[in-house]
């Protein structure tokens, strides 16, 4: 639903496809076609499998593999590989093992592949540089899957919900999957209220239910925030303060932190009580990853308590591409104001690693990435 919503605000069908190509996962075919949700139109899509491409369980380890392998752009791979990730922990943590260990059922078909990875292609080629949701209708009842009859919503789908706005239609039926909610609670910039932006198209993408006296379409708007040249949004501020544990864990404690959501990570070193050194954790997230964050700090400190605030901050439009370099291609970080560019950063690990291949200084490739950077981005 979430990449019929977008193809049908405009994205080209033929651009998706071609995109989604470079998954190099045969067997699958994308569908559209225009359909009656109740009284309304909508489109919907449908990823049909052939013989090539038979249900199996995969590992999130195969999944990312696959991502890795693949030719998609770097912010594309690095969106999906996230959503793939919290779905697996969501998953791990209702059944009590680790994300490793996960068996993907229906996510870890060719379809299910291709259906998210579908949506983070969309809203790449709509140029979508934020994701705000609407409080999202959880749906009720019981619905049958690979471990029988369960609760609406389900174990998987309550557990990428924390911290996210809900509310309670009434309505008796599956209304937000987990492949759905790892989707929507991972890209999402802000949810509940719908920001002041200028709306300039809108798309119905349509569920594959009929609803009793509901159209089951997920509708999206596209348009331009009311200043789009800064970005106005709010972020959790979580810390917590530790004077009793190793310094060796702290690299694995901030490893953790970021994989649960955190936009950045940082420490600070403090005198407390009795002239003990501790250490200040403090990490930056989206209002409703704090509950991601504060377990991570749970498990992987020695802290029994954490703390949060809210802030403010403005933040410039950014992006990923990719460059040709001298010395081959290399993602970069391009920021703008208005239109203008005004950063372009070369991510320092390629930069590295050309370095380590080409048995040069990494200050010499790291100057002339961003001396090709600028002159071929900002001419």
């Amino acid at each position: 639903m979430i990449m019929a919503s977008i193809l049908d605000a405009g994205v080209s069908l033929e651009e998706l496809r071609a995109e989604l190509t470079k998954l190099a996962l045969p067997g699958w075919t994308l569908v559209a076609r225009e359909v009656m949700k109740g009284d309304f139109r909508a489109t919907k899509v449908d990823v049909e499998i052939d013989g090539r491409a038979h249900r199996q369980h995969r590992s999130l380890r195969d999944i990312l593999d696959i991502l890795e392998r693949s030719t998609l752009g770097t912010s594309v791979r690095e969106r999906a590989t996230r959503i793939f990730t919290r779905l697996a922990d969501a998953e791990a943590r209702v059944h009590g093992t680790d994300r490793d260990a996960v068996q993907f059922h229906d996510v870890g078909a060719v379809d299910a592949i291709v259906d998210v990875t579908g949506g983070v292609v969309a809203l790449d080629l709509a140029g979508v540089q934020a994701v705000h949701v609407s409080a999202l209708p959880v749906g009720g009842g019981t619905v049958g899957g690979p471990h029988g009859r369960i609760p609406v919503p389900a174990p998987g789908t309550v557990e990428l919900l924390r911290g996210f706005p809900v509310v309670d239609t009434g309505m008796k039926a599956e209304l937000v999957t987990p492949t759905g909610a790892a989707i929507l609670t991972t890209l999402a910039a802000s949810a509940g209220r719908m920001p002041a932006m200028t709306v300039e198209t809108v798309g119905y993408g349509a569920g594959t239910m009929d609803l009793p006296g509901t159209p089951n379409v997920l509708r999206c708007f596209l348009g331009q925030t009311a200043d789009s040249a800064v970005t106005d949004e709010t972020v959790l501020q979580v810390e917590t303060t530790i004077d009793d544990m190793s310094p060796q864990l702290y690299e694995t404690l901030i490893e953790r932190v970021f994989e649960a959501g955190a936009l950045d990570v940082f420490l600070q070193p403090v005198i407390m009580k009795r002239a003990r050194p501790g250490v200040v954790v403090t990490a930056l997230c989206a209002p409703e990853r704090v509950g991601d964050l504060s377990r991570a700090l749970f498990e992987e400190s020695t802290t029994i308590g954490v703390r949060w605030s809210e802030w403010r901050r403005a933040r410039l439009q950014r992006e990923m591409v990719e460059v040709t370099t001298a010395y081959g291609t290399i993602p970069f970080k391009v920021s703008r104001l208005g239109g203008r560019i005004v950063t372009v950063t070369p991510e320092f690990a390629d930069v590295a690693r050309i370095a380590r291949e080409k048995s040069l200084p990494v200050r010499e490739v790291l100057d002339q990435a961003r001396a090709d950077g600028r002159r071929l981005l900002d001419p």
